[in-house]
């Protein structure tokens, strides 16, 4: 494992008990940073969180109020934010537009767009009075490219794409820097919300034949955390095997 340098540094990971998230918890804790783990199961980001010596907490990222809440919480256990990267999300059903449910559609877009939103919102005022910052918000190639039956997932991260731009340009003139990766699909627990077919459909697209690790993608995000990243802000990192098509 390459080493990434982030002693002294303090993070909040969305979605850090499990998958991607918690790959992402694990490598800035091992590159020496304090973590935060947000996620709404209390008990496995807790029981996550003590295993790697930090800090679980359960939290909402949909719920305004919530999403203050912990980050209040979070400043007082590890002191003031540096990073945040947003890994929690949810896939929705696997429907055509025509058959998809209205609750749903909404659902998916309060966890996986409103969510980095609202986290971003929350951390963005320290980082700027401190002039020193680092947002990694994960989206997806479905953002891209468009994935069929899956409408509001691809939706809410081509929606990630663009906060991501429009933050990056907000603050490109001070210490913060925003970034975004877009994976392919990753075999994590997320898959148990998929169909087969869906999740064979997403494997014929990858030239590299096998879906990625959660690992590869900690890497990337380590890197982009780290304060080597000095003159990337905006953009978009592809992780997706081969299948980026801009």
């Amino acid at each position: 494992m390459n080493q990434i340098d982030l002693a002294g540094r303090r993070a909040i990971v969305t979605g850090g008990a499990r998958g991607i998230g918690l790959a992402v918890a694990q490598r800035l804790a091992a590159s020496g940073a304090r973590v935060a783990i947000w996620d709404r199961d209390a008990t496995t980001a807790a029981a996550e969180a003590d295993r790697i010596g930090q800090v679980g907490l359960a939290v909402d990222v949909a719920d305004p109020e919530g999403v203050e809440a912990a980050f209040g919480r979070s400043v007082a256990l590890i002191g003031p934010i540096d990073i945040l990267v947003t890994s929690a999300g949810i896939t929705g059903p696997n429907l055509p537009v025509e058959d998809y449910p209205v609750d749903a559609w909404r659902q998916v877009l309060d966890v996986d767009l409103t969510g980095p939103f609202l986290c971003s919102r929350a951390v963005v005022a320290g980082m700027r009075a401190r002039d020193y910052g680092r947002i990694v918000h994960i989206a997806s190639i479905a953002g891209k490219e468009g994935n069929p039956n899956a409408s509001a997932y691809s939706a809410a991260k081509a929606g990630v794409i663009a906060l991501t731009k429009s933050l990056g340009k907000e603050l490109a003139q001070t210490g913060v820097r925003v970034n975004c990766v877009t994976p392919a699909a990753v075999r994590t627990e997320i898959f148990d919300q998929m169909t087969e077919q869906h999740i064979q459909y997403m494997l014929s697209k990858i030239p590299m034949g096998r879906f990625g690790l959660a690992t590869e993608i900690a890497a990337m995000i380590a890197w982009l955390v780290s304060e080597e990243c000095s003159f990337s802000t905006g953009a978009t990192f592809d992780l997706s095997g081969g299948r980026a098509v801009y």
